[in-house]
C-alpha cells in the first residue's frame, strides 16, 4: 500500500512516515504542495489507489470545496486527515461524503493514528474520540459568537493574508515560530477557518488589507 505524506510540518511527517514503515508492504511518498499531490495521484491511482495523509490545515488547499472537488476526482483514495483546530463546518461537510476521510488529531495518542492508517489501507473510515465528540457537540455550539482578536493576532491576520508564512513572521517579529504558530492557531479558531486562503478573505472583508494589497 502507498501512503502518500502531505504534511509540511516535519516533525510530524517523520513520525507518521515512521508509523506507515511498520505496517506489511508499506511504501511511502512525501509531496510538499498541491500539484506535487495531484501529479502523484495522478501517476499512482490507475494502478492501485493509495492513501493521502493530509494536513489540511498546514497543506495549501484553498477550503473544503477544494478538498472536496479532489475526492470527487480521485474516487477510489482514502484521505486521512490528521490536523489539528478543524472547524465544526469542516469535519461536517466531510463525515457526511462517505467513507472516504478519516479523522485524526495531532495531539492523538500514537494507538489511534496508527489505527486509522492501518485501516486507511483497507479503505476503513477512522474518526478519532476528539473528533467524535466535536461533531457530536456541533448543533449544541451553532450559537452566533462575536469574534474579538487581539492587538497581536489582527497583526498576525493581516500579515498572513499578505502571504507571508509563519516562518517569515516569527523573523520579522523577532518571535519564536512556535509563539506565532500559536497564535496563527487561536485567530483560525476564533474565526472558525482552517486555512490562509480563508484568513485573507476575511482579512478582505474586514478592511484588514485592500485587494491591491493582497494582489502584489
Amino acid at each position: 500500500m502507498l501512503y502518500i505524506l502531505a504534511d509540511n510540518q516535519e516533525l510530524t511527517r517523520l513520525g507518521v512516515e515512521a508509523l506507515c514503515r511498520r505496517l506489511d508492504g508499506a511504501e511511502v511518498l512525501v509531496v510538499y504542495n498541491k500539484q506535487q499531490l495531484i501529479a502523484l495521484l495522478e501517476r499512482e491511482c490507475a494502478a492501485a489507489p493509495p492513501v493521502v495523509v493530509l494536513d489540511f490545515t498546514l497543506f495549501d488547499l484553498n477550503d473544503v470545496e477544494e478538498l472536496l472537488m479532489m475526492r470527487q476526482r480521485f474516487r477510489d483514495v482514502h484521505w486521512v486527515l490528521l490536523s489539528d483546530e478543524l472547524t465544526d463546518d469542516f469535519i461536517s461537510r466531510v463525515s457526511a461524503d462517505g467513507s472516504a476521510f478519516s479523522l485524526v488529531g495531532k495531539q492523538c495518542a500514537t494507538y489511534e493514528i496508527d489505527q486509522a492508517l492501518r485501516l486507511a489501507a483497507r479503505h476503513q473510515r477512522f474518526v478519532c474520540n476528539a473528533m467524535m465528540e466535536q461533531l457530536l457537540s456541533v448543533p449544541s455550539r451553532r450559537e452566533t459568537k462575536i469574534v474579538v482578536l487581539t492587538k497581536t493576532e489582527t497583526e498576525i491576520l493581516r500579515e498572513i493574508a499578505q502571504g507571508k508564512t509563519t516562518k517569515e513572521i516569527a523573523q520579522a517579529r523577532y518571535s519564536s515560530f512556535h509563539t506565532v504558530n500559536t497564535h496563527r492557531k487561536n485567530i483560525f479558531r476564533k474565526l472558525n477557518i482552517n486555512t490562509a486562503y480563508e484568513a485573507t478573505r476575511y482579512a478582505l472583508r474586514a478592511g484588514l488589507i485592500d485587494s491591491a494589497e493582497y494582489y502584489i
